[in-house]
């Protein structure tokens, strides 16, 4: 697998995991079926294509790289869909978030 294949599948695995955590929330403590099931699918196809990504990537960018994605992704879907907090500081910390994942992929590993 290319390198390129192995970004995209990290990629959605954050994505994955960005959905997982929203349907965590859905899923009100799984006490819900259809989001528990949800959660769980989506769990593992998370860590299906972080697995995958793996392979081909550097454990350390990897991770937090796709840490950062799912970090920064529930933060927003969390101000989007449950009206948390969408404060400067916050916003601010979501901006340092995205640089630093940009200046991991972009620096040889």
């Amino acid at each position: 697998m290319s390198q390129g294949v192995a970004w995209m599948l990290l990629l959605a695995s954050g994505l994955f995991d960005v959905a997982w955590a929203v349907s965590v929330k859905y899923a009100q403590g799984y006490t819900r079926p259809g989001w528990t099931v949800l959660s769980l699918l989506l769990l593992a196809g998370f860590v299906l294509l972080l697995g995958r990504a793996l392979r081909v990537l550097p454990v350390g960018t990897a991770y937090a790289v796709w840490t950062g994605i799912g970090a920064v992704g529930t933060v927003l879907l969390g101000m989007v869909l449950f009206g948390e907090s969408a404060s400067v500081a916050r916003i601010g910390g979501i901006a340092l978030v995205v640089a630093g994942i940009v200046m991991l992929k972009v620096s040889p590993s």
